[in-house]
């Protein structure tokens, strides 16, 4: 790499041909210096050149200096920009650095040693923006390796499992191994644990990892799927189902069922094992904007200071119940990635309420503009 390339290259725009030449003069000994007498010619120079600071003036002909950093912050993103401007335009200066559009401004004729370390504090921050964008990418690229990994062990470690419970099913119907301390039932609970444990690993992945794909949702057959499911950890739950469904909803489905299964399977697994009349109540009333569903429960209740914690992932509320952890946070990514929203209310000892809010997506759809053939 020459001398040439390592300088901090920037361009600086100005109708003024007398200033382009004063800049140049001043500063190309310190940096890779290109000028530009339009917008138009600014552009491109930063299509041929990577640019690190770009220098522009307020008031040109075709295009202000801040009309010029708008369409440059989309095309191209990464060098610094500072605007440089001899008259008051107090409003649009102001509204240029609230955008983003702008790092700072300088008034004309300019101080050379305040533009000199205007230039420098913005490749400063230009190298530091790129520091991270690479840190980011790495960081990603890295989760999205062990996401793959914990993912492709879990399907890999479900098989084993399942061989050792066909095996424990098999001794249990053959009778042919005497267990007076119930050891076989230890590790088939055990198992069966960590194959729940397992597939809500596999769930979370599918969940973050799925591409979002909406479709039209009946609330009445998707909730009661769910209930189905989860009545088979407890028959003695009574189910209340409301929907109010008038019109067509539209959403990712996948995300909404996961979101249902995990929140109606705590409400059963959390019921109080002394409850009389177990009950879980689930109401869903949907309208053109948004559905709002309500599922609540007369089981052991949250503590006040635990609500704050419970969409962390492997928090867990109660020791007295054999939960993972991992499904309301499970809710909370989903709902995330549906533009939903969650609030829980909850009394010790009482009961639990969810309340969540999904987006209707036929709106989106609808206002899309339609495609008019010749």
């Amino acid at each position: 790499m020459n001398s040439q390339e390592k300088k901090i290259k920037v361009l600086y725009i100005d109708d003024e041909r007398n200033n382009l030449l004063s800049f140049q003069a001043s500063f190309r000994r310190m940096y890779q210096v290109f000028t530009a007498s339009s917008a138009a010619e600014g552009m491109g120079v930063l299509n041929k050149e990577k640019v690190h600071v770009i220098i522009a003036d307020q008031r040109m002909p075709q295009s202000t200096g801040v009309e010029f950093f708008q369409i440059v912050r989309t095309s191209h993103p990464d060098p610094v920009r500072i605007l440089l401007t001899g008259y008051t335009d107090a409003e649009a200066i102001i509204d240029a650095i609230n955008k983003g559009e702008i790092y700072r401004y300088i008034k004309k004729p300019w101080d050379e040693f305040e533009l000199q370390n205007a230039i420098q504090n913005a490749y400063e921050i230009y190298t530091m923006r790129l520091q991270l964008k690479h840190k980011v990418f790495e960081l990603e690229k890295t989760n999205d390796e062990l996401n793959r990994f914990v993912y492709s062990t879990s399907h890999d470690l479900r098989s084993p499992l399942a061989s050792v419970m066909g095996i424990l099913n098999l001794a249990k119907m053959e009778e042919s191994v005497v267990d007076p301390n119930n050891y076989l039932g230890m590790i088939e609970t055990c198992v069966n644990r960590m194959d729940v444990f397992i597939q809500k690993i596999i769930e979370y992945y599918k969940s973050i990892r799925v591409e979002d794909e909406t479709n039209e949702i009946d609330f009445l057959k998707l909730v009661g799927e769910s209930i189905s499911i989860c009545r088979m950890q407890n028959p003695n739950i009574d189910f209340h189902l409301t929907v109010e469904q008038p019109l067509v909803f539209k959403n990712d489905s996948f995300r909404i069922s996961v979101i249902l299964d995990n929140l109606i399977s705590n409400a059963v697994k959390y019921q109080k094992q002394t409850e009389q009349n177990p009950v879980v109540k689930v109401n869903v009333t949907v309208n053109e904007e948004k559905a709002m569903i309500e599922i609540e429960d007369n089981g052991i209740g949250i503590l006040e200071q635990h609500l704050n914690n419970i969409f962390k992932m492997f928090f867990r509320s109660s020791n007295n119940v054999t939960g993972l952890g991992i499904g309301l946070h499970i809710v909370k990514e989903a709902l995330t990635r549906l533009g939903g929203e969650i609030t829980v209310r909850s009394t010790y000892g009482v009961g639990t309420i969810f309340r969540i809010t999904i987006p209707n997506r036929i709106n989106e759809e609808a206002s899309i503009p339609l495609a008019i053939a010749n």
